[in-house]
């Protein structure tokens, strides 16, 4: 399973973000743009809480089972992988929905004399918070879950994995 590339996640967040801000320039100027949901914020921190609870209960099963504890309850690798894949997938979906609500939150940054606006502008901000929070739960997990390096001197004829 490859690693996370904090690039990516950048990218897909800068990519969404200027797409999102040009999108909501033209809906603005043809219509009437949808409002941001107070919902994205909470759903997104939600995220985030299931994520870093989730690694803090692997870590410390992993310290656990390293120290070998009497009773240490054993983790699943198949377990593990569904977490990192789940933390994984989280991580783009938020630098999406992170990224889509930036855009919107500097598109909004101009019309901040408005009150539903101004609301709608900090919905945005708090989106953003909240998705840089899933992006790190995620990432923390996938580091809890992470295989110790091979060293070679271990293993004399053992080949790098691509």
């Amino acid at each position: 399973m490859r690693e996370l590339r904090i690039r990516v996640l950048a990218g897909v967040f800068v990519v969404a973000g200027v797409l999102s801000w040009a999108g909501a320039r033209l809906w603005n100027s043809v219509g009437t743009l949808p409002s941001v949901p107070l919902a994205a914020p909470v759903v997104l921190a939600l995220i985030a809480v299931v994520l870093l609870s989730t690694g803090l209960s692997l870590r410390a099963r992993f310290k656990a089972q390293r120290e070998r504890r009497p009773g240490a309850k054993g983790v699943d690798p198949l377990m593990a992988a569904r977490a990192v894949v789940f933390g994984q997938a989280s991580a783009l979906v938020a630098a999406l929905v992170a990224g889509m609500y930036g855009g919107t939150g500097v598109f909004l940054l101009e019309l901040l004399d408005l009150p539903a606006r101004r609301d709608q502008a900090i919905y945005a901000g708090f989106s953003v918070l909240a998705g840089i929070a899933v992006i790190a739960a995620a990432l923390f997990l996938e580091r809890v879950c992470k295989l110790p390096e091979d060293d070679d001197e271990d293993h004399p004829g053992a080949e790098p994995v691509a």
